[in-house]
């Protein structure tokens, strides 16, 4: 029996602004001076910045742990209402909303070089499914995954030092090959 009302899956939102962000998700380093600071725009295929993306992160933290910190969906005793992180730990994961220009920022710890990158899980308007990428600071040795790319596709996932600590990582839903950020396939 078919339902006269669209699933989920078949609703295109934007529905991820209004519950998914939580207090904190923006900072993974709260109050540690190695912090960085990874900003930029997601642009849609004809290059207009997105404003109700949400973007998570995550990453090793710079000791190569994988395990991170546990509260960044910590949920206060008394009433239950999240309220994110403790303010002191590293926790490896982050959830950041677009502003109405299509820009985020994320403060976090500099990755390992043993995994030199941010995964980055991309949800918008438009997209019934969320897509996978990654965010390379320079500086990093040698990375498979990038070895594996043609220079110009290498180039959508290198994130530009623009000062000491600040680094720029623009996400381009579609375009032509030297635009369009490279997403991965998980199947």
């Amino acid at each position: 029996m078919t339902s006269p009302h669209p699933t989920p899956s078949q609703t295109v939102g934007p529905f991820y602004g209004y519950a998914l962000p939580f207090p904190g998700g923006d900072d993974l380093a709260p109050g540690d001076s190695r912090a960085l600071t990874l900003h930029g725009t997601v642009r849609d295929g004809s290059g207009a910045p997105v404003p109700d993306a949400l973007l998570e992160f995550w990453q090793a933290a710079p000791n190569n742990s994988r395990t991170g910190a546990t509260g960044s969906m910590r949920r206060d005793p008394v009433d239950g209402r999240v309220i994110g992180r403790d303010g002191t730990r590293f926790t490896g994961f982050g959830r950041v909303p677009t502003d109405a220009d299509g820009h985020y920022a994320l403060r976090t710890l500099p990755p390992p070089p043993e995994a030199p990158y941010l995964g980055v899980l991309v949800l918008a308007r438009g997209l019934l499914h969320h897509l996978h990428t990654r965010a390379y600071l320079p500086g990093h040795p040698h990375d498979t995954l990038l070895a594996g790319l043609p220079p110009e596709r290498r180039a959508t996932l290198l994130a530009h030092e623009e000062r000491a600590k600040l680094y720029r990582f623009d996400i381009r839903l579609q375009g032509d090959d030297t635009e369009e950020t490279v997403f991965l396939d998980f199947p």
